[in-house]
């Protein structure tokens, strides 16, 4: 594909932005959240973890737009974000009731999964701080006007989280847009958040609401028909490499019905069980067509959450570097896997680990 116009780093601030909510993650290990006696603590969000990933794995200059209750719990997310490098100047903090019944931090138990049993989790963010967003809030004109963001990334998980946090997304797009901002979006289907406030009815349309500000989406098969509402025969929730053709027809009918698309990603997932799947991506533009990462069969997972994430950082990573698609994809599909051997949400991973593996490297003994 031809580059994206992406806004020289001279003129900018950051890198890129992410915009989205921030929970604690509580995590029991290789044990159960039925039977933990003991958790540890992370910060994840979808949306935030496509920044900090770009931010700790490729180095670049990162920022997060979020809402926290200011309390001890809200604090403690800060320092995990502190220690992953983001730039935490434009959290909201709000002042907490001391009950939780006006506002409160989400919080996220997550099970790994082993084997025949399946990751699990369970989120707790009713009346969150994030969820409360709403246009106005946020001094968009000064963010991407006056400091300067080359890359704007946000996603499916906020805007479900109320409308107000949908109308926030679209000010923000909107305002990033009227700046040069490259803006990307995951859509990231997640049917508990949608289920009580219309489904995948309301799902698509707060997600078509969005599309036509969108220069880069990214999503899976189940994204694109539950979010979008495009869907192609025989393609389901594990699309498989020999799919590749009928999933390009879903991506051409997006394409068509969103012509500001100038990217699309996805990744591609075969679960054999919790610890075995087969991992690769795809990527889109006009000019190219459909390019396909390396498919890695079998591959050997220790979390699989926030593996679609990084897969979303070493896309963008790529574009903001000015190579051509078929290399971001690979970048991608090589930090979402690498991601993937490592606990939580967020990456461990290194630049020089991504590339090697992109390259075609393997897993012996770095000395």
């Amino acid at each position: 594909m031809s580059q994206l116009a992406v806004r020289p780093a001279s003129e900018c601030r950051y890198d890129a932005v992410s915009l989205g909510e921030v929970m604690l993650r509580l995590d029991p290990g290789e044990g159960r959240v039925r039977t933990a006696r003991s958790f540890r603590a992370w910060e994840g969000g979808g949306e935030y973890n496509v920044t900090r990933g770009l931010r700790r794995a490729f180095g670049l200059r990162g920022a997060i737009v979020t809402a926290l209750a200011d309390n001890e719990v809200g604090r403690l997310v800060e320092d995990l974000m502190l220690q992953g490098g983001v730039d935490t100047q434009f959290v909201q903090w709000v002042p907490y009731d001391g009950i939780g019944r006006e506002v409160r931090n989400g919080l996220n138990f997550t099970e790994r999964g082993f084997g025949v049993r399946g990751a699990v989790g369970v989120s707790d963010r009713g009346h969150t701080a994030a969820s409360q967003l709403k246009p106005g809030d946020i001094d968009w004109e000064h963010l991407f006007g006056d400091l300067g963001v080359r890359w704007l990334h946000t996603g499916g998980i906020f805007a479900a989280l109320s409308e107000s946090a949908a109308e926030t997304v679209i000010e923000a797009v909107q305002i990033a847009k009227k700046h040069g901002t490259i803006v990307s979006y995951d859509l990231n289907y997640r049917p508990s958040l949608w289920r009580s406030i219309g489904g995948q009815a309301k799902a698509q349309e707060v997600n078509r609401a969005i599309a036509p500000f969108i220069d880069v989406m990214i999503g899976n098969e189940e994204d694109f028909t539950a979010s979008l509402g495009f869907e192609v025969e025989g393609v389901d929730d594990n699309l498989s490499a020999l799919e590749v053709d009928k999933f390009a027809a879903m991506i051409e009918t997006a394409a068509a019905a969103f012509p500001n698309f100038q990217a699309i990603g996805t990744t591609m997932r075969t679960v054999h069980s919790a610890s075995i799947n087969d991992w690769g991506a795809l990527a889109w533009s006009r000019e190219t067509g459909v390019v396909q990462s390396t498919h890695r069969e079998r591959l050997e997972i220790m979390d699989r959450v926030g593996g679609g994430d990084s897969f979303a950082s070493g896309l963008i990573y790529g574009l903001l570097d000015g190579q051509p698609l078929q290399t971001a994809v690979e970048y991608g599909a090589a930090h979402g896997a690498l991601a993937m051997t490592t606990p939580g949400d967020t990456t461990m991973v290194t630049k020089a680990e991504v590339l090697k593996l992109a390259g075609g490297g393997n897993a012996r003994v770095d000395r």
